[in-house]
């Protein structure tokens, strides 16, 4: 099998040999053991599912969460030769149902779906009738709720895995402490054989820096001047995106800004520019960067602190995956100590609060007592927000609150796919007159690839409109809002559209249950992942790489060399400015008393042992010589007196 597992490598992505723990993990699935797989951003995760899922029969699923992921890998392998789908919401029925059933045919080597899609009555119809080879879950750490991005609906995997038993999983993470890690087993149903296997998260190539600042926007645009190439600069919230674009812009860089709330055109259009090379920095909430196959990337500064040292080491890991040199920076402010604390009770508000906003939410919905059992409402929080008064951050806090307990499930990221309606006939519009060329070869491509747009609203892309035209996303979009605002036709553009299920009947509000294990244990360890963020940005004392491997299980005994920590102390471990003091009072001390032993000498405030060490590194340096067993200047000897 090691030869056919090279040839496909070989034959698919050109590559002579496997990289790091790629081949263990290759070998654990393929012999049919459950596998975790824990490797950096960059590893090469893809690899150790896409190559054994080829040497084998049948069709492996993958679960990841991320559409444009989901998409990128798709189209990468069908460019390879290589069959592969993707089902996630925002498709019609109609194409969920062909895409699974050419699963069963065996038309396809992968099926990628989103989790969300797992609880549906098709897929799971659909899902006993495959060959299926294993199961890959990518974003692993999403399935414990002791991960710093837990999703219910990943819990839905272990389920899925009994409608296949035969099939091994496949779990793949790029951060994950070893709680974390325990807890991504036992959700999933590990073997008992399975196999865990870990790559060194150490980044040699990338130098972590904590630049402390009370002027972040000069500094970055210091750090912009100073350094070339492609930069990522993440910001807490949207509107902070569009205001630290424009000031690079002002300042003469070509930026842009990314954030969940744009459409899809625009997003596209936004990184397919800054993937060119045609914008350098690309200014983005943590919406911007998961799957985004760009390896060139030389910068990733932070301008607001994450929340957690999971967030900022994925994050921060997208500079330099080629493996040529890197920087991530993060730029603190004292004031980001209390606005970090802040975000505790915003992500954690008060159990009463919690209870007011599930009453609330019944009455919204006029939901009576005894109720609601099963019933799926959209959902818009800035109305809900409006009716009751309440502030968006902790309401949003709450609902995800009451579902980790068990009475509502509030998926936020439920797309709806873009469609259109034709409101002239198709004889009005061939008289239509005034029309420009991009609309004319939009409406020639609507027309030859989708049917019925006269009589009914259709499901379309604007990405497949961009292909056929050879226009961009944006043109589409455009153009289809032109011809909309025209009346030529009625176009709804794509959205993610927020959606509550109420999971059981209401309940009185003071009959609400919030368990230690959903909001007290999880309050506490979000407290400490807090914490552990602050005390990195404002520590000074300890390698940064190393803090961050120690915060992951990884115990490597060497300081990186290279952060700002590191370059702040000299070789013999103090700080640059405390070596130098300890020097020049060695100086001081010879220049007083004259050569002596070295034990004799002794500084206020410092041990025998540190001066010692200085000593030991004045020698090494030639600073300093012993002379008949006295310590003397380099450039001196002894004195008679001696």
């Amino acid at each position: 099998m090691e030869d056919k597992y090279l040839s496909i490598l070989k034959q698919y992505w050109g590559y002579d040999r496997f990289r790091g723990i790629q081949r263990d993990i290759i070998d654990s699935i393929g012999s049919g053991k459950d596998t975790l797989g824990l490797m950096p951003t960059g590893g090469g995760k893809s690899i150790t599912f896409q190559v054994p899922a080829l040497a084998q029969e049948g069709v492996c699923v993958v679960v990841t969460p991320l559409i444009a992921l989901m998409k990128d890998q798709v189209c990468n392998l069908r460019r390879r030769g290589i069959k592969a789908a993707a089902v996630y919401s925002g498709l019609s029925r109609e194409e969920i149902i062909v895409t699974l059933e050419n699963c069963i045919f065996g038309n396809y080597k992968f099926l990628y779906i989103s989790p969300e899609r797992l609880s549906s009555d098709i897929f799971q119809v659909k899902l006993r009738h495959m060959n299926v080879s294993f199961i890959t879950v990518d974003e692993a750490h999403c399935i414990s709720q002791w991960g710093y991005d837990f999703r219910p609906s990943y819990t839905q995997i272990a389920e899925i895995r009994k409608m296949v038993p035969h099939a091994p999983v496949l779990a793949l993470t790029a951060t994950a402490t070893p709680a974390v890690v325990k807890d991504i087993q036992q959700q999933l149903n590990f073997q008992e054989d399975g196999n865990t296997f870990r790559m060194s998260f150490e980044r040699t190539n990338l130098t972590y820096v904590v630049r402390t600042t009370e002027d972040k926007e000069s500094e970055l645009i210091h750090i912009l001047n100073r350094l070339d190439g492609s930069a990522i600069v993440y910001t807490r919230n949207r509107k902070g995106t569009r205001e630290a674009a424009m000031l690079l812009a002002a300042e003469g860089f070509t930026a842009t800004y990314y954030h969940a709330g744009l459409n899809n055109a625009e997003k596209d259009e936004r990184q397919r520019k800054w993937q060119n090379g045609e914008i350098r920095v690309m200014v983005a909430t943590n919406a911007f960067g998961m799957g985004i196959d760009k390896p060139d990337v030389r910068l990733v500064v932070h301008l607001d602190m994450p929340d957690s040292p999971e967030a900022y080491f994925q994050e921060a890991g997208r500079a330099g995956r080629d493996g040529l040199p890197a920087y991530a920076v993060l730029l603190f402010h004292p004031g980001d100590r209390t606005r970090l604390s802040r975000r505790i009770p915003d992500t954690y508000p008060d159990k009463d609060y919690i209870r007011t906003i599930y009453e609330h939410l019944c009455y919204y919905y006029q939901m009576a007592m005894g109720d609601g059992f099963n019933v799926t409402k959209e959902f818009n929080l800035e109305d809900f927000c409006r009716k009751f008064k309440h502030f968006p951050v902790p309401t949003d806090s709450a609902l995800k609150i009451l579902t980790r307990a068990g009475y509502i499930d509030y998926t936020e990221e439920q797309e709806n796919a873009s469609r259109l309606m034709f409101t002239m006939r198709r004889d009005e519009l061939y008289r239509l007159y005034e029309q420009d060329e991009t609309e004319e070869k939009i409406l020639q491509w609507v027309l030859r690839c989708y049917g019925g747009v006269f009589s009914d609203y259709v499901f379309i892309d604007e990405g497949t409109l961009a292909h056929h035209t050879g226009l961009t996303t944006q043109q589409i979009y455009e153009g289809l809002k032109s011809l909309n605002r025209r009346y030529v036709l009625h176009y709804i553009p794509r959205k993610k559209t927020p959606y509550i299920t109420f999971t059981c009947k209401r309940v009185e509000t003071d009959r609400i249950v919030l368990p230690a294990a959903v909001y007290e244990d999880r309050k506490e360890s979000y407290r400490q992942r807090i914490e552990t963020m602050i005390a990195y940005a404002s520590g000074h004392e300890h390698c940064r790489s190393r803090t961050l491997l120690h915060y992951f299980g990884e115990r490597n005994e060497h300081n990186c060399g290279q952060c700002d920590v590191c370059r702040s102390r000299h070789k013999s471990g103090l700080r640059r400015s405390e070596y130098e003091h300890l020097r020049e009072s060695i100086h001081r001390w010879l220049d007083e008393h004259g050569a002596c032993d070295p034990m004799q000498i002794e500084l206020p405030g410092f041990s025998r042992e540190t001066t010692g060490e200085v000593i030991h590194y004045m020698l090494l340096e030639e600073e300093l010589k012993l002379d008949q067993g006295f310590l003397v200047p380099a450039s001196s000897s002894p004195g008679t007196e001696q």
